[in-house]
């Protein structure tokens, strides 16, 4: 069975950091691109940082740029999204998405998803 999993949410202080993890299971990652995207209450989902197959090039949205990094471990077939700084408008399920083309944050072309992971900023 092909899929991504996402881990690493939770409850945090503003502020406070947290990882997200995106693994794959039944394929490689090698060749994909990687994006990360949220969808906070009674909004849209919206594409938040995404990088190459290689990791040699990255993308952020403007609101999470300077504070999330995106990382890839091929070995372990698995992408990472450090979030630091963070804010109560950070709130939102994070979901990490695959696709063969570019490293885009728009969703059109990410033909794996995962099943989300919850992230919570508030005191």
């Amino acid at each position: 069975q092909l899929q991504l999993v996402e881990s690493g949410g939770g409850l945090v202080q503003p502020g406070g950091s947290l990882r997200l993890s995106c693994a794959a299971s039944g394929f490689t990652l090698d060749y994909r691109a990687i994006g990360w995207f949220r969808q906070a209450p009674g909004k849209e989902r919206e594409g938040v940082s995404c990088i190459t197959s290689s990791g040699g090039s990255t993308k952020y949205s403007h609101s999470v740029k300077g504070r999330f990094t995106i990382s890839r471990d091929n070995a372990k077939n698995t992408v990472y999204l450090q979030m630091n700084s963070l804010k109560p408008e950070d709130t939102a399920v994070y979901y990490c998405a695959a696709q063969t083309l570019v490293c885009d944050l728009t969703e059109d072309d990410y033909d794996y998803w995962g099943q989300g992971t919850q992230v919570t900023v508030s005191s």
